[in-house]
């Protein structure tokens, strides 16, 4: 049997990973430029999170996979405080992969720690 989807409970995930990866962000720029790669990484993920939840999309399993294929479908990604916009797209390309698998399986949207 499926698990019934719960767009309340994936919204409350996407706000959660957004904190996170601006609290990320904020502990990578304390380690200078070491941190880029770090800061670049919790960057892509705070922009797909957002850009899902500003979108609605979690409100049911087929527009999260929707909007997630069409976010796929970006040639490029832009966001503010991007040090390698190279390593930026792969991390966001990355997010949107893992994000995928979620709203395929309907499952890990229920583990809100900070760290996944």
């Amino acid at each position: 049997m499926a698990a019934v989807w719960d767009a309340a409970a994936v919204r409350l995930w996407l706000e959660r990973r957004i904190e996170a990866a601006r609290a990320d962000q904020v502990t990578a720029e304390r380690h200078g430029r070491v941190g880029h790669d770090d800061c670049d990484q919790a960057a892509a993920e705070e922009m797909v999170c957002a850009a899902l939840l500003r979108g609605g999309a979690s409100d049911s399993q087929d527009s999260l996979t929707a909007a997630l294929k069409a976010l796929q479908d970006k040639d490029e990604f832009i966001w503010r405080g991007v040090y390698d916009d190279r390593k930026f797209d792969r991390h966001a390309r990355g997010q949107i992969r893992k994000l995928m698998k979620m709203a395929k399986t309907n499952s890990g949207f229920e583990r809100l720690g900070h760290y996944q």
